[in-house]
């Protein structure tokens, strides 16, 4: 018996456990009964019927060379042959095959790599297979490379894609693949001189060509830094520690009770005398009582509320936890998980409602004295020169507030104003005053390139260098006009190095348009180069 996509039929399934028992326990079956199940990962799916199975998993192969070896195998010599313009096809169908490894094996670049890891299969390859053979067959002498190229990276591969970056990206790889310059001999797939399409042969000799190939690709062969491998690999780490961490704190008995509270009530204890004084919300008000109703007034306040919120609401849960700890109250279930995440040095998850972070406790709690710092003193001297965009809950609601304040300063619709981004080449100190126009914006990220502050212009990082300091950036209201890319390159600013955020709360905000530089976008597109408003 065969019983497909069992996560399709969650509710189903205890009744299916059930019958398993049933059929196991009270009649034994036939020696030669096997019960075949597929499904996709699933918590839902029951432990115990887990527990009785045998269980395979199927997954694409590992690196560059394993997945066109796949792709390879999987063709036949009909199928290879079977197209009327052999020498074209050929050329073309070595670059969907290097194309769909590409796409396959990027994800273990993580977030440098794609938004969401999608699961491209060999569907997804066979049908652009078809397409190349039927547009070739069709129009032998005037390729339509444009609707080829829409085909397979937006109808096709790009049918999967829920993320506008990652949309980017699977563009930029098609407008490289799938060109008049592939049809040429010895056409480069990379900037290395190893991956290239050969000339045009039998499909046993394409299979000799990939057989030869370097079993390990370096991240070049991508179009990615030599650090997007080192950045991957770090994070690959961080989650088996806190795996193991997470572990070795659920298997703690009743002994290590005592020495876990006591621990805890320690932390409690610091947190109590570190967290920083609620602000002063009334006070604040009045002072800026004569701006009337301005934009970044009413940005101010309900930032001000937001924060006073959560700061009352650790106050309160710190408080009930130590009286729990004490014996006073029965601790409920999620101050039992408050509990676990502070003897782990982590931050608990009721009080990330706020606004995102992936900062260890002791990390979270600077960086949130210093976001109150920020609104008190633009409550209480003015607002400063410079604003750190990373201190807000909501960065995107202080950005609209400069499109508002400048559309009602020179009486025009805000819908006709966007922002231009002028970096600056000096530090905080040499600012005198704010601009006359938007807001200059410190403590932004890269992430896959740095700026050169010589050329005023996105560069190389060096090894080992993950993450670079953004100069000063002014954003600046300016009239919608047309836009020319010609040597820019639109950078995605995020809230946090998790680039999807969650449903509640995306990650990000804006496109930046920055200098590409001596490269074209496309270049900082496969990098995956990103501006973040913080690295954890």
């Amino acid at each position: 018996a065969f019983l497909a996509n069992c996560h399709l039929s969650i509710r189903w399934m205890p009744a299916l456990e059930k019958l398993v028992e049933k059929l196991m326990d009270e009649s034994p079956p036939h020696k030669n009964f096997r019960l075949w199940m597929s499904s996709d990962p699933t918590p839902a799916f029951p432990i115990a019927l887990l527990q009785r199975c045998i269980k395979m998993t199927t997954e694409p192969p590992r690196g560059l060379k394993a997945n066109m070896t796949r792709t390879l195998t999987n063709t036949t010599e009909e199928q290879f042959n079977r197209v009327r313009e052999h020498a074209k096809y050929k050329k073309l169908f070595f670059s969907l095959v290097w194309f769909h490894a590409l796409l396959l094996e990027r994800r273990k670049f993580r977030q440098l790599g794609w938004n969401v890891p999608y699961d491209f299969n060999d569907s997804d390859f066979d049908i652009c297979e078809n397409i190349l053979g039927m547009y070739l067959d069709e129009y032998p002498n005037e390729i339509p490379w444009e609707a080829i190229r829409y085909l397979i990276a937006d109808a096709n591969y790009g049918g999967r894609v829920t993320e506008h970056p990652d949309n980017r990206l699977l563009r930029s790889y098609c407008n490289d693949f799938f060109c008049p310059a592939a049809l040429q001999p010895k056409f480069m797939l990379s900037s290395l001189p190893t991956y290239y399409i050969p000339e045009e042969g039998t499909l046993q000799s394409y299979r000799s060509y990939v057989r030869d190939l370097p079993m390990t690709e370096p991240p070049e062969a991508f179009g990615q830094h030599v650090n997007a491998e080192i950045s991957s690999a770090l994070e690959e780490c961080q989650v088996l520690l806190s795996t193991l961490v997470g572990m070795s704190g659920a298997s703690g008995g009743g002994g290590a009770g005592g020495s876990i509270a006591d621990k805890v009530m320690q932390v409690c204890e610091s947190l109590t005398t570190s967290l920083p004084d609620e602000v002063d919300y009334d006070d604040i008000r009045e002072r800026t009582a004569d701006q009337g109703a301005s934009a970044t007034i009413v940005v101010l306040m309900q930032e001000i509320e937001r924060y006073n919120k959560l700061l009352r609401q650790v106050r309160d849960s710190i408080k009930q936890l130590q009286r729990g700890l004490q014996g006073f109250v029965v601790i409920s279930e999620e101050q039992e998980q408050v509990m676990h995440s502070l003897f782990g040095g982590t931050v608990p998850q009721s009080w990330l409602k706020c606004y995102p972070s992936m900062k260890p406790l002791s990390t979270w709690t600077t960086d949130l004295t210093e976001r109150i710092d920020q609104l008190n003193q633009w409550g209480l001297f003015g607002a400063p020169k410079v604003f750190w965009l990373g201190g807000f809950t909501f960065p995107t609601g202080f950005l609209t507030a400069l499109l508002q304040t400048s559309a009602r300063k020179n009486m025009i619709s805000v819908d006709t104003l966007s922002f231009e981004y002028l970096v600056q080449g000096h530090d905080e100190s040499a600012i005198a005053n704010a601009p006359k126009e938007g807001s200059y914006i410190r403590s932004m990220i890269l992430d896959g390139a740095k700026w050169d502050t010589n050329g005023g212009c996105l560069s190389e990082p060096e090894p080992m260098m993950l993450y670079a300091p953004m100069p000063i950036v002014h954003f600046k209201p300016v009239a919608k006009k047309k836009a020319t890319m010609e040597g820019l390159y639109q950078c995605p600013l995020y809230l946090y190095p998790v680039r999807t955020g969650t449903r509640e709360r995306p990650s990000f905000m804006i496109w930046v348009e920055l200098k590409s530089g001596a490269v074209d976008g496309s270049f900082w597109v496969k990098r995956g180069t990103a501006l973040l408003l913080a690295t954890a």
